[in-house]
């Protein structure tokens, strides 16, 4: 019988170790194509082949490891998640969705259990997009969606991702060559940190995606007039930064009305003096749900309340729209087999979206895909103080096995 708590703290230690791998010494921040990435898939890359797999790297810099089923014609099954990192991020996020299905892997191939299916476990380079500005570039290789366009990204180097290929031993011109067959792609499983707090409020170990939310994201520009703090009368001012003020609001207000979650995330005011009315503020929109239609209802609004408001107040409003992305939505087959699995260890099954941006919202072009979230402590993600406890690692592992083996 396989001894999920012991395996637990092999996946806690060797999050440990991967998270060495930074490219500073203050804080854990591992980026695309850069030596530390490198490193990392060596140092992964190894763990697979000890778990018996076959190891290979894509030419966009993903980090494969294949468990063969016993016919070399079966179809294939994908886990994983990314190896890259915000800049002081935390060691868990991307990570655990690497490492935790390599160290089954193993203990099922040393209890004899077999899989008609080819069993593929994937380490994104980049998922975070922080090197060069876009998100998904590892998983978006695998659908064949790299414009040629991007290989003038640059970093704040000014290296521009063509040449970080080479420089990392790949090149550009092959990116197509990472492009996957979809005709035996049997789906994707994502397992993730929650990256909220919604299980912890719950005190469960594990959830089931439901869908990824859909985000769009603006840049506003608010236009007064500036002017001496002492002598312009109230009745008189054209603030930008009370009108952004009163716009802010109102994005708050309409998101929770409408159900779904909109951030002022950014602000530039301009002068900016303690004795100065503002004259230009400057604020960014990101606006989310996991319904598409819902979110752009809430959209709608906003934008509405925004254009009254600057009326109102006399200013100018100019927006940019920065980001789409519309909402993924789990396959019903997969979290239906997730939920099984969870019902099988006796825990109480809770469905939730994921707010956040993942690796399987582009592998949602190319196959069915599900997700599977484990709690972290407090919801924190993105930042050095991220945590997960060890009997949840456990009891993800349990029921990870349960669904692999469901499917087969």
């Amino acid at each position: 019988m396989t001894d999920y708590g012991k395996l637990a703290q092999l996946v806690m230690d060797r999050c440990d170790e991967l998270g060495k791998i930074s490219q500073s010494d203050d804080c854990l921040d591992r980026r695309y194509l850069t030596k530390e990435h490198k490193q990392a898939n060596g140092l992964v890359g190894g763990w697979m082949q000890d778990a018996g797999m076959q190891t290979w790297q894509d030419e966009a810099g993903n980090l494969w490891g294949r468990w063969q089923a016993a016919n070399t014609g079966a179809p294939r099954f994908i886990m994983g998640s990314h190896l890259d990192t915000v800049p002081n991020g935390g060691q868990y996020d991307g990570m655990l969705g690497v490492i935790t299905p390599v160290t089954l892997i193993a203990a099922m191939n040393q209890a004899g259990i077999r899989l008609p299916f080819h069993l593929d476990v994937v380490g994104f380079g980049d998922e975070e997009g922080t090197r060069f500005s876009s998100t998904l570039l590892g998983s978006r290789a695998l659908t064949g969606q790299w414009p040629t366009s991007w290989a003038d990204l640059k970093d704040s180097d000014g290296i521009s991702l063509a040449q970080a290929l080479k420089d990392f031993g790949s090149d550009f011109a092959s990116i197509p060559n990472a492009a996957i067959e979809t005709d035996n792609l049997l789906g994707y499983l994502e397992l993730h940190i929650e990256q909220g707090p919604v299980l912890e409020q719950l005190d469960l170990p594990v959830g089931v995606v439901s869908a990824i939310a859909g985000a769009k994201r603006f840049e506003f520009n608010i236009t007064g007039m500036a002017g001496h703090a002492g002598t312009v009368p109230m009745n008189l001012r054209q603030d930008a930064l009370c009108a952004s003020s009163e716009m802010i609001l109102a994005v708050e207000r309409v998101a929770q009305n409408h159900g779904i979650v909109a951030t002022v995330g950014r602000i530039q005011n301009r002068p900016n003096g303690v004795n100065v009315i503002s004259g230009n503020t400057g604020f960014s929109l990101d606006i989310r749900s996991e319904f598409d239609d819902k979110r752009d209802i809430a959209l709608d609004e906003i934008l509405l309340e925004l254009e009254a408001i600057a009326a109102r107040r006399n200013v100018r409003i100019e927006r940019k729209a920065t980001h789409a992305a519309n909402a993924v939505h789990c396959d019903d087959k997969l979290q239906s087999v997730l939920r099984n699995a969870i019902e099988a260890q006796n825990i109480p099954v809770h469905t939730l979206f994921s707010g956040a941006g993942h690796d399987a919202m582009a592998i949602a072009d190319i196959c069915p895909v599900a997700m599977l979230f484990m709690r972290c402590d407090k919801g924190i993600s993105h930042h050095p103080a991220e945590a997960i406890d060890t009997p949840d690692v456990a009891v993800t592992l349990a029921v990870l096995s349960q669904t692999l083996q469901s499917l087969a």
